[in-house]
């Protein structure tokens, strides 16, 4: 597999990336390398990658950025590489829909295990496989429409997803009525399970209410189940 895999390794720090690169190429892999976001925008444009290494604290545009318009636009999957080892990086990172997360320094075979394990998450039709076969759902006047991973109100007006909010509205409809927990809604979008104080689902499903709901406080679609998790009520049309 791994001849056949394109990595998009992106990292301000020269002495980090190029050492980095040629490992995963005598691993390999093909690797184009980008020393900030401008220089990956143009790569994303030029080539298609299988998934992308990327840091965080960069001049310019940052790695976050980046991840959202990667998660936004693509469904290649993102793992982090970053010296920043503070919870709440790791949470947003992950929330807008990277796939994985290592701390600077690391082990390059234990990257590599990693790169392994979300390439075969994807090739399982996990998180970024969600809704690639085309089709429809319906509910609450709402049209999830996934060959487009797009979502329309009543009126036939695009409702703006992000990657990750697609994913766990998807979960969350092709399920409805079942009460599905923060493990099993990670498990089925992103392919991981909750790590300590993860707030990951709740801040999705937050979001989501607001785009949804009349009254995001008092939701009527997507329900909290008291120490059990989330469940989609009403009835859900499959088209």
């Amino acid at each position: 597999m791994t001849n056949k895999v394109h990595i998009l390794l992106v990292d301000d720090e020269a002495s980090l990336r190029e050492p980095l690169a040629d490992y995963l190429i005598k691993q390999g892999y093909k690797v184009q390398q980008a020393s900030d976001a401008s220089v990956a925008r143009s790569l994303l444009n030029a080539y298609d990658f299988d998934i992308i290494l990327l840091d965080i604290m960069m001049p310019g545009e940052d790695g976050l950025s980046l991840c959202r318009f990667v998660t936004d636009k693509t469904d290649v999957p993102v793992i982090f590489i970053s010296a920043k080892t503070e919870e709440t990086e790791r949470i947003i990172g992950l929330e807008l829909g990277a796939d994985d997360y290592i701390t600077k320094p690391f082990s390059p075979r234990e990257l590599v295990a990693r790169i392994k394990v979300v390439l075969r998450r994807a090739e399982k039709g996990g998180a970024k496989q969600l809704g690639s076969s085309g089709g429809a759902y319906q509910f609450s006047g709402w049209t999830l429409q996934c060959d487009k991973r797009s979502l329309f109100d009543a009126d036939g007006v695009n409702i703006s997803l992000s990657t990750g909010e697609y994913q766990m509205l998807l979960a969350l409809v092709s399920r409805a009525g079942k009460i599905l927990n923060r493990d099993q809604l990670l498990d089925i979008t992103q392919g991981r399970e909750a790590h300590a104080f993860d707030r990951a689902v709740d801040n999705q499903i937050s979001r989501l209410r607001r785009k949804i709901e009349s009254d995001p406080k008092n939701p009527e679609i997507i329900k909290t189940v008291w120490g059990g998790g989330y469940v989609l009520a009403g009835e859900v049309k499959s088209l």
